[in-house]
């Protein structure tokens, strides 16, 4: 029987098991970065600038079975700070069994203590398996996103 899933803050020795579910993660969505930018993106997830994005991970029987970024930043249509969940992922074997799920409660948790009440993100209309969650712990929009041609 496996072990309770445990979410806690990214850790040094984490950085080859990160980077391969990032690498997955990036992958789902038909892209890839440089290894320069693994090496840049994990330095930011393990300092302590506030300013930069921050990293949970979802450890399960010693393994890192899921992580999710997120960054907390200013809105103009609000006092208080907003979080943005940019990236989510749990590895394809433990879909379905609440690592998603606790990965964002952790988010939410962390919002929460640092006085941001919103929580938002994004995902590609096709991402059907996620919107299941999504859907069940979140409010879809109307928003349509754009970017730089």
């Amino acid at each position: 029987m496996a072990h309770a899933i445990k979410i806690r803050a990214l850790r040094t020795e984490d950085r080859d098991a990160w980077a391969e579910m990032w690498r997955d993660y990036l992958a789902f969505y038909e892209t890839t970065v440089p290894e320069a930018i693994y090496a840049t993106t994990f330095s930011r997830l393990i300092g302590d600038d506030p300013q930069d994005f921050s990293c949970f991970v979802a450890e399960q029987d010693r393994k890192l079975v899921g992580l999710t970024h997120f960054l907390f930043h200013r809105h103009a249509w609000k006092v208080e700070q907003v979080c943005y969940l940019q990236d989510l992922y749990a590895r394809p074997e433990t879909r379905g069994t609440g690592v998603g799920r606790a990965l964002i409660q952790a988010v939410y948790d962390q919002a929460d203590r640092k006085g941001a009440p919103s929580v938002y993100w994004l995902t590609q209309e096709f991402n059907h398996t996620a919107r299941q969650l999504y859907d069940r712990i979140g409010t879809l929009t109307p928003f349509v996103k754009y970017n730089r041609s």
